[in-house]
């Protein structure tokens, strides 16, 4: 089999998306094929360059496209596209918070364009199937889902100490942590820490307006905006953590949920998107996304309640423990690839 992964941007960028084509990339035997960074705002540039490297892609080759980049190629781009075509998709590009309603609009109907020429389509959450197949006209039948699969960790130790609050993904509006920060405003009178842990790079003027957010609540000695570590800081982040929240506005998975449950860390999280079926009942405290006081009642009631903290840590421990690895979410993607090859032959 021939394959080849088409990915925008830099790959050893440290975001849930670009860990799953990096993972997936080790374990199948892949061309990999890289786009322009401008996506999915590209750049007539790089819709130039994306069309020439295109085109000198074997006709009889299995072409897999990052979403990043699929969902918002041209009529023009998608002439240029050889037979077998599968698109990954992480989450619907439409759906990214921050937007306005022209391009949502815009992005939605690229996307579904995008995706009507695909072969096959593979998400990392039945959420996103659903999506798909309810707004973007996808058949079922056309969609696999391959989990984002999870390293197994030692089991977190916590702080040992003011109780170490943890969040991770990069700081763009999306991942809501302008939320977080106006709900932890509202219980400066605990003992808490906070570290966010993610690119400050992806939307620079929001994370600014993030860190000015923190100075102005006072809370500026007690939530540090890490940036982003390399995976030896992360993982003693998680080590160290007592409390991991997510306050995301949607989630096409949430890798980090998994990541956070593998270590047995009680959570508290948003359940917008898929984040809602990451996490089992009785791993985490989950409020709707955007609610900074329910939020702020959730880890209010989490921090002073160690009890609990101990009751969602075990259930976060046993249910990561049952979480694909990522040889599972590889051998479903083989799966997809030797589907095309034999409806093609």
């Amino acid at each position: 089999m021939r394959a080849v992964f088409a990915i925008p941007g830099d790959l050893s960028s440290l975001t849930g998306g670009y860990a799953y084509d990096r993972e997936v990339m080790a374990r199948i035997d892949m061309a990999h094929l890289p786009l322009p960074q401008g996506f999915p705002a590209p750049s007539p540039d790089d819709l130039r360059e994306t069309e020439r490297l295109l085109r000198g892609v074997d006709p009889d080759a299995v072409l897999l496209i990052d979403g990043l980049a699929f969902g918002d190629f041209t009529p023009e781009l998608l002439r240029a596209l050889p037979r077998k075509i599968v698109a990954l998709v992480h989450h619907p590009l439409a759906l990214e918070t921050g937007l306005s309603a022209a391009d949502a609009q815009r992005l939605a109907a690229s996307e579904q364009l995008a995706l009507s020429h695909a072969a096959h389509v593979i998400v990392t959450s039945a959420s996103t199937k659903q999506t798909l197949a309810a707004d973007y006209d996808v058949a079922t039948s056309q969609i696999t889902v391959a989990i984002p699969g999870v390293a197994r960790a030692p089991r977190a130790r916590g702080s040992q100490g003011t109780p170490h609050l943890l969040a991770v993904g990069s700081v763009t509006p999306r991942k809501g942590h302008d939320v977080l920060v106006d709900a932890l405003a509202g219980i400066a009178n605990l003992d808490w820490r906070l570290t966010i842990a993610g690119s400050l790079a992806w939307a620079p003027d929001h994370a600014r307006a993030l860190a000015a957010k923190v100075e102005a609540a006072g809370l500026g000695d007690r939530i540090t905006l890490a940036g982003e570590v390399d995976d030896a800081a992360l993982q003693a982040l998680y080590v160290s953590a007592d409390i991991f929240v997510m306050p995301s506005l949607y989630e096409g998975y949430g890798m980090a949920l998994a990541e956070a449950m593998v270590r047995g860390l009680p959570i508290v999280a948003t359940t917008g998107g898929a984040a809602a079926e990451t996490l089992p009942t009785g791993a985490a405290l989950k409020v709707a996304p955007g609610d900074a006081v329910a939020l702020r009642d959730s880890l209010s009631r989490l921090i002073g309640d160690e009890r609990l903290r101990t009751q969602l840590a075990n259930a976060a421990w046993e249910a990561g423990q049952a979480l694909p690895s990522w040889d599972d979410t590889a051998r479903s993607v083989a799966g997809v690839f030797a589907s095309i090859e034999g409806t093609s032959a």
